[in-house]
């Protein structure tokens, strides 16, 4: 198997919602959109993020009506009190403050408009004596 591209897909009540708020704060641009579907794309995030309409009739029957619930979208990042610093400013409601795991990963939250969180994390793995 040839793998030539990746993405995540997820079911949204509000598509322009959620596709908006990567735009705006996560500097995602849209790459294809119509009625229901978003896919959005940059060029270092090694993905797709994909916005599907909770009940398109595309959508195998279990699928449907199904929200992206359980799941966070994690980007890693270079600068993580720079960019929570920049999402504050721009009025974005950080949902899980910044923490400092045992094992090296730092991360903090955000959710979108329809509740998908949005994790960015730069992971440092700790130092032994």
């Amino acid at each position: 198997m040839k793998v030539t591209s990746s993405a995540v897909s997820l079911n949204v009540d509000d598509v322009p919602a959620s596709a908006g708020f990567l735009v705006e704060h996560f500097g995602f641009r849209e790459e294809m959109a119509a009625d229901g579907f978003a896919s959005l794309t940059r060029d270092d995030a090694g993905m797709n993020v994909i916005f599907l309409r909770r009940g398109l009739e595309s959508l195998p029957a279990d699928q449907r009506d199904v929200h992206a619930a359980g799941l966070i979208l994690a980007f890693v990042v270079e600068d993580l009190e720079g960019e929570l610093a920049r999402l504050q400013a721009e009025g974005v409601t950080i949902t899980m403050p910044l923490t400092d795991e045992e094992w090296g990963e730092r991360a903090f939250q955000v959710r979108d408009p329809n509740g998908v969180i949005v994790q960015l994390v730069d992971w440092n793995a700790p130092t032994t004596a």
